[in-house]
């Protein structure tokens, strides 16, 4: 049987048992990036060998490496031979200093992996469309070590790659209609509801309330420096609640909608899944789309320090409502479509406030490069309020012209 034919079958759990399914396409050749030599894998700071080898994995362990961005998780890109085939595999070591109960999470994550499944169904393409998981050797859908780190394991999704800067309008259409279909797909997710693995997560009034908490508490002596952002966060209390008080529907929803977590397609460009579901639980719609806007509409990024080139780009805009609405139409509530825009200025509110708390505490959250890094990711985000304010009417005459 040579390399071409040959198909390593791996077993995935469902709600009837187990079926099997064909893990990543075979690799002829790894690419540079990805050609990790058994040193590096001896070198790595956590023995990645030893949990893959408590996975559902067949063949023989070659090789493994860190694979992509994150700055939350340790992810590995892991390497087997299977019949003279490498087939690449993902590891991933959960942050649970950021999610307290990973049980909970990977509950959650089996549940809407095996809904996505069920609606994919078993084609040719269906393993490139979704997250598969690989359950540990207990059969639960995690591994955890002897020093208490949680593992999980995913099928690697080859020919399709995750850009940290969106490139077009029709990369922006495309990662917006992935999400929507991602929300379709789940709006008919049975009961019980997901466990909320990060509560009240984007509850902007009670970001709003650790905020005037950490003006009055000064503890970094940070205030002063600050003082134009807390008047800016100050003026706009009253958006806070703007959804909320909207009595719009509760969704299964993803809540870390940046463009990096849709892959798109090598060849088609097409988007064709989305990943990262460490945060998907109960949660507005809108919520997603707000954060498409928040981190897809602006030319740079979000710590940049010229303020000048900060800008809501009216056309990705454009290109967002568009793509999601090509797949969420059939679901969403007239009252979901007509808050489009308030969600995209709420959410970047509500960062560019998290951002100020965690700078006036002290920088204890996000991670910092330099001094003052969250004061100028608060800058950023304020500036896209600006933005997207003087373009609102706009906004919402797009939205009902479509």
């Amino acid at each position: 049987m040579n390399s071409q034919s040959f198909s390593a079958v791996i077993a995935r759990r469902t709600g009837k048992g187990f079926e099997t399914v064909k893990p990543a396409l075979p690799l002829r050749k790894l690419s540079d990036r990805d050609d990790f030599s058994k040193t590096l894998t001896m070198n790595l700071k956590h023995d990645v060998r030893a949990v893959a080898l408590q996975f559902q994995i067949f063949g023989d362990f070659l090789s493994a490496g860190p694979y992509g961005s994150g700055h939350i998780n340790d992810t590995y890109c892991v390497v087997f031979d299977q019949g003279g085939t490498q087939v690449r595999y993902i590891l991933q070591r959960i942050n649970h200093n950021i999610f307290r109960n990973p049980v909970a999470l990977m509950e959650n994550i089996r549940r809407v992996t095996e809904h996505l499944g069920s609606k994919t169904g078993s084609g040719p393409d269906a393993t490139r469309r979704r997250l598969t998981l690989i359950f540990a050797r207990d059969d639960k859908p995690y591994y955890c070590d002897e020093l208490g780190n949680y593992w999980r394991g995913y099928i690697f999704i080859e020919n399709a790659r995750t850009f940290d800067a969106v490139e077009s309008t029709d990369q922006a259409f495309q990662a917006a209609k992935a999400f929507g279909q991602f929300q379709k797909l789940l709006a008919d997710l049975p009961p019980p509801g997901l466990h909320e693995t990060i509560p009240d997560f984007h509850h902007t009034p009670k970001r709003f309330a650790a905020l005037e908490k950490a003006v009055e508490a000064d503890i970094a002596n940070r205030a002063q420096q600050a003082r134009p952002e807390i008047e800016f966060a100050l003026r706009h209390r009253g958006i806070t609640a703007c959804l909320l008080d909207a009595k719009l529907p509760e969704r299964v929803t993803h809540n870390d909608t940046k463009f990096n977590n849709v892959m798109l397609d090598k060849a088609t460009g097409e988007g064709i899944c989305v990943i990262d579901l460490d945060t998907v639980m109960p949660g507005l719609a809108l919520y997603d789309f707000g954060d498409m806007v928040r981190t897809t509409t602006s030319p740079v990024t979000e710590d940049e320090r010229d303020l000048r080139k900060v800008t809501m780009q009216f056309p990705m805009f454009e290109a967002l409502v568009r793509g999601y609405l090509t797949t969420a139409a059939e679901f969403l509530t007239p009252a979901e479509k007509r808050c489009l825009p308030e969600s995209a200025k709420l959410i970047t509110f509500e960062i560019g406030i998290r951002f100020l708390t965690d700078f006036l505490a002290g920088d204890t959250y996000f991670k910092i490069h330099r001094d003052g890094h969250n004061l100028d990711r608060c800058r950023t985000q304020f500036k896209l309020v600006e933005s997207i304010e003087q373009q609102e009417t706009a906004m919402h005459r797009l939205v009902e012209k479509i």
